[in-house]
């Protein structure tokens, strides 16, 4: 029997398309890595799951070209109304900085707490998903929200691990994926060892918030005359630029020069003095 040719040709085709389909592929590129990607992870790492990174960026344009407008109509002066809308084009993004810092360092005094309710509550026979969904209740404070929503997510689609998935994405926190995949490690593979290895976790968390306090304490009055340091130059400067000797040097190129190297030099003395006294922070590296 003789087989036609087309269809040793289709057969080739299909072949080839097959082996071409299970190649290897372009890799993708991981969302987070770009300057959108840290904007929203900076943004969900102090809660503010409510706007995403173009909302922050516009903020950021209105209040610089805001706060340029009124240096402009106070002053008349082009290049110190532009240095001050630099100033107040950077608060926004400070101040999310500011509470991302601040809603770790209330997670950190919590997350030990968590980690006992969830011991507990394995001592005690609960399943995994009981025992995340009873933090709702039982939980701290800050956090109930976010087990509340796991809760309820698990019990409307029945799947742990997609569950788990949207926790660590709405907790946002190293610690929590920690945990989080602790608990996928221990639902997979079973064990009995998952309490000890949580309470374990929970007495290496003490010791290092206990520790990070001690030390931030420490190191508190250097940071906050550091900021006083170079922002004391500029609130002179704009007291200064009401008087018109001060406008009139400032709007020469000798004058923007002097502004663009100062602005510079506290830049890069902050950045410094941040990076000498930096702490070692978590990095979400199982996110």
């Amino acid at each position: 029997m003789t087989v036609p040719g087309g269809l040793i040709g289709l057969a080739l085709g299909v072949g080839l398309l097959l082996i071409w389909r299970s190649g290897p592929r372009a890799p993708q590129r991981r969302p987070g890595r770009g300057g959108s990607g840290r904007r929203r992870q900076l943004l969900a790492a102090a809660g503010l799951t409510g706007i995403n990174g173009a909302q922050l960026v516009g903020l950021q344009v209105g209040l610089g070209l805001v706060t340029a407008l009124l240096v402009l109509l106070t002053t008349a002066t082009v290049s110190i109304s532009a240095v001050f809308g630099v100033f107040g084009a950077a608060v926004p993004h400070l101040l999310v900085r500011r509470l991302a810092a601040k809603r770790r360092a209330d997670l950190r005094e919590v997350w030990p707490e968590v980690v006992d309710n969830l011991a507990s509550a394995v001592r005690a026979g609960l399943s995994l998903p009981e025992a995340l969904g009873a933090l709702a209740v039982r939980g701290p404070e800050v956090l109930r929200p976010h087990f509340a929503r796991f809760a309820a997510d698990h019990r409307s689609s029945g799947r742990f691990a997609d569950a788990l998935d949207r926790l660590k994405a709405d907790l946002a926190d190293p610690v929590g994926d920690r945990i989080v995949e602790t608990l996928r490690v221990a639902r997979e593979v079973g064990g009995s060892d998952l309490g000890r290895v949580l309470r374990t976790l929970a007495a290496f968390l003490r010791e290092d918030a206990r520790a990070r306090a001690e030390l931030e304490t420490r190191q508190g009055w250097v940071v906050q005359a550091a900021r006083l340091a170079v922002a004391a130059p500029w609130a002179v400067l704009l007291l200064l630029a009401t008087q018109q000797q001060t406008l009139t040097a400032y709007d020469t190129p000798t004058g923007m020069v002097l502004l663009l190297v100062g602005g510079a030099v506290c830049v890069v003395a902050y950045r410094l003095m941040k990076r000498i006294g930096r702490l070692p922070e978590d990095v979400r590296v199982l996110q």
